[in-house]
């Protein structure tokens, strides 16, 4: 992910908290399902990613979210599968998925050699559903003009609602796409 930033120049907000500190309402049974990426201004460069939405199992607050998309390896186009939860939020009555994620850190200790570190990390998304589109526009890392680390959902919530009302584009266009609801694609037979 950190490469393919750097050749676009933006990434989204990878934050430490969510914008509220637990769910408060059940699923959208509305938002389940497949979701293909609508095709934007040659956006699909490397690909479309398409998004798969449900239930996460035992917990009847919390959405299980597939990202199938595309990597970058050298000159290879690879596929590229994520896994992530989520959870809705509001903010002055617009809705936003607190999509949550795991960074992998690598790093060099001389007495432990190489170390992984597993983060927690929260991707912030406003998401507008209207009959089969599925609008999501997330948060840029660039958003906060203080740059300001944010400790408590409390924290990140007022800086985000305070930008919402003066009206400032807090969204990242290259991470905003809009999604077609469609049955999900069988897998292809082998020969």
């Amino acid at each position: 992910m950190i490469a393919t930033c750097a050749v676009i120049y933006g990434c989204p907000f990878e934050s430490t908290v969510p914008l509220a500190a637990s769910p408060a309402e059940p699923v959208d049974t509305s938002l389940f399902g497949y979701w293909y990426g609508i095709v934007k201004d040659g956006s699909d460069f490397f690909g479309i990613e398409a998004l798969e939405i449900d239930k996460q199992p035992d917990n009847d607050s919390i959405y299980s979210i597939i990202r199938y998309g595309k990597a970058i390896k050298g000159d290879i186009i690879l596929p590229d599968t994520s896994y992530f939860t989520g959870y809705v939020s509001y903010i002055g009555g617009q809705r936003f998925m607190n999509v949550e994620g795991t960074v992998l850190i690598t790093s060099y200790n001389r007495k432990k050699g190489t170390v992984v570190e597993a983060h927690k990390v929260f991707y912030l998304s406003n998401i507008l559903r209207s009959n089969d589109t599925l609008s999501v526009k997330t948060i840029t890392e660039q958003f906060s003009p203080s740059r300001q680390r944010f400790t408590s959902p409390a924290m990140l919530k007022e800086e985000v609602k305070s930008l919402l009302q003066s009206k400032e584009n807090i969204y990242d266009d290259i991470y905003s796409m809009s999604y077609r609801k469609i049955e999900k694609p069988k897998p292809l037979k082998g020969f």
